[in-house]
């Protein structure tokens, strides 16, 4: 019998446990991409600290996964996603408003929450704007990761707008050009002003 070589067999498993993180992520909702490794580690029997795939691998395979079975909602799910998100930036154009994450990259679902960075002087200043426009907001903090190892924590407003819930990561007008560390590929985060999403919502169109 002829023996798979060891590569072989580690790169089969990174591409199970890919494929079986991103099918959890698609059909759960979940994004915590570590969380999602453990527990499809844990439904193959695999060890769940050894041989991972990185998390754009697993993001990958979502891509794929979602285009195979999800298709037609997705997309309907996606561009709601992003009008509505047009429509938060629109209001908060005084912040200069930037959409990240997975309504930009894509990825978003029903269960995504849509990701806004906020440029100010102040937190206080975007959360008087909201109550000032009767939006209740809740307030917390967000772990935001640099080159160099660097983590700094951000203020992080949160709102729900008809079915989408919005988060908003407050920066100072200096961190405009300085984009975050983006957790899938470690490089700096993908942001998109208005105009940019309003050619991404007539590409979905057409």
């Amino acid at each position: 019998m002829t023996r798979v070589p060891e590569r072989h067999r580690e790169a089969q498993q990174r591409s199970l446990l890919a494929q079986a993180a991103a099918r959890l992520m698609a059909q759960s909702g979940l994004r915590d991409f570590a969380a999602a490794k453990r527990k499809a580690a844990a439904q193959l029997g695999l060890h769940p600290s050894r041989n991972l795939p990185g998390n754009e691998e697993i993001e990958a395979a979502l891509h794929d996964y979602q285009r195979l079975f999800q298709h037609e909602p997705q997309r309907q799910q996606l561009h709601q996603l992003r009008q509505t998100a047009l429509q938060a930036m629109r209001l908060l154009t005084p912040f200069s408003p930037r959409l990240v994450g997975a309504v930009l990259n894509g990825t978003a679902d029903r269960h995504c929450p849509i990701q806004l960075h906020l440029f100010a002087d102040t937190s206080e200043e975007v959360g008087i704007f909201l109550l000032e426009h009767r939006i209740p907001c809740e307030q917390g903090e967000q772990r935001i990761h640099y080159a160099r190892g660097n983590e700094e924590q951000r203020p992080l407003l949160r709102f729900i707008a008809g079915e989408s819930t919005l988060e908003l990561t407050l920066f100072a007008h200096r961190e405009r050009r300085h984009s975050p560390l983006s957790q899938v590929n470690g490089r700096p985060m993908q942001r998109a002003d208005s105009e940019q999403l309003q050619r991404l919502l007539a590409t979905d169109e057409g």
